[in-house]
C-alpha cells in the first residue's frame, strides 16, 4: 500500500471541513450517559490537550460529560490496554498517539494489538517537530550538520524523550538516512532534554515544536529543519529536513480518537462526523494553534491506512537502531 503522508492528511481535512456543516451525525440513542477518553500521557501534553479541546465541544454538544481519564505509564500502554479491553458501545474512547505505533515493534510483547484491537474513529491533530542544535555548535543547516557530523563521528550527542520515544527515533531515522554516528543521551521526558540541550550539555536534538520556539526566537538555541513535509507557519524560513538533502524525511508527533475495535459501525460514524465538525470550528483551531498544534480530519478509513504504514514505517526505524523498551 502506498505511504499516506500527513500532507495528504492536510488537505483531505482540509476538504472534510469545508464540508462538516450541518446536524450532528445520528446514531440513536447515543451518547445516553457519559463518554469517557483515556489518554496515557499528563495534562498538558500534546493528546491531553487534543481530547481536552474536542471533549468539551463534544460534551456541550451531547449534553453528556465528556471525561478525561489520563492513565500514565509504560508510554501510554498502561492506558491503551484499558481502552482495549473496556466494552465496545461508544463510552471509552482512546487517544491514540505516535507513540502507539512505535510501541508495536518497541516491546517485545503487549497485551494488545493497536491495529488489531482498535477501531479507528479520526486523526485529530498533529504536533510538528524541529532539529534544534546549542548555537555552540557550528551548523547553520542541515547539510553543514550532516559534514560537521561526519567529520568527529560519534564526537556529536543528542539528547531525547526517552529511549524509543518520537524524538529519539525521529533522531535515529536522520541518523540512518544521513549516514552519520551520533551519541544519543535519553533523558526522562522532553523537559529536561530542552534543559539540557539549552545549557549546552547535548549538542542538539528532534524537539516538539511547542518545546522550543521561544527558545529559537530568543536565539538560546538555533533551527535547522522542521521534521515535517510542509514548512511551518510560524517559521516558513525554516526548511523541511527532506527538502534540505534527505528526500523522504518526514516525522510528526500525532493524535486522534479510536474505540475498541467491536464498537458498532454507526457510533464510530457519528463520532467521526462529529469531531471533525469540532475540528471545524473556528475558535478550535485557534485554541489549537497557540498550543503549536495542526487541526487534521479525515475518514476512519483513512486514519487505518495511516495507522498502518506508521507501524511500517517505525518497525524498520527501531530495527535499523537497535531500540529496546527499557
Amino acid at each position: 500500500m502506498k505511504r499516506t503522508t500527513l500532507a495528504i492528511h492536510h488537505l483531505v481535512a482540509g476538504l472534510a471541513l469545508i464540508y462538516a456543516g450541518g446536524a450532528l451525525a445520528q446514531a440513536p440513542g447515543y451518547p445516553a450517559k457519559p463518554v469517557r477518553i483515556i489518554a496515557g500521557f499528563p495534562p498538558g501534553s500534546g493528546a491531553d490537550i487534543t481530547a481536552r479541546v474536542i471533549g468539551q465541544k463534544l460534551g456541550e454538544a451531547y449534553g453528556q460529560q465528556v471525561l478525561v481519564d489520563n492513565r500514565l505509564g509504560a508510554g501510554s500502554n498502561i492506558a491503551a490496554e484499558l481502552a482495549a479491553k473496556a466494552a465496545p458501545d461508544g463510552y471509552t474512547v482512546f487517544i491514540g498517539t505516535v507513540a502507539n505505533t512505535i510501541n508495536a515493534t518497541l516491546y517485545a510483547k503487549l497485551p494488545f494489538d493497536f491495529a488489531r484491537d482498535f477501531a479507528p474513529v479520526a486523526l485529530t491533530t498533529s504536533a510538528p517537530n524541529i532539529l534544534v542544535v546549542h548555537p555552540s555548535v557550528p551548523a547553520r543547516s542541515v547539510a553543514e550538520l550532516i559534514k560537521l557530523a561526519k567529520a568527529r563521528p560519534g564526537q556529536l550527542n543528542y539528547a531525547s524523550a526517552g529511549i524509543g520515544t518520537a524524538p529519539h527515533l525521529s533522531a535515529e531515522m536522520f541518523r540512518s538516512m544521513s549516514g552519520i554516528s551520533l551519541a544519543h543521551i535519553p533523558y526522562k521526558g522532553s523537559p529536561p532534554a530542552v534543559t539540557d540541550l539549552t545549557g549546552g550539555q547535548v549538542a542538539l536534538m528532534f524537539s516538539p515544536a511547542s518545546s522550543v520556539l521561544a527558545l529559537v526566537k530568543s536565539g538560546r538555541l538555533r533551527a535547522l529543519a522542521v521534521t515535517t513535509a510542509a514548512r511551518l507557519p510560524t517559521l516558513p524560513e525554516l526548511p523541511t529536513i527532506a527538502e534540505s538533502g534527505l528526500p523522504g524525511y518526514e516525522t510528526v508527533t500525532w493524535f486522534g480518537f479510536v474505540v475498541p475495535a467491536a464498537t458498532p459501525r454507526d457510533i464510530i460514524g457519528k463520532l467521526n462526523s462529529d469531531t471533525v465538525k469540532v475540528l471545524a470550528q473556528p475558535e478550535v483551531r485557534q485554541q489549537f494553534a497557540t498550543q503549536g498544534i495542526d487541526v487534521l480530519g479525515g475518514t476512519p478509513e483513512q486514519f487505518a491506512a495511516y495507522i498502518r504504514s506508521e507501524i511500517v514505517k517505525w518497525a524498520r526505524v527501531i530495527k535499523q537502531s537497535g531500540a529496546r523498551a527499557e
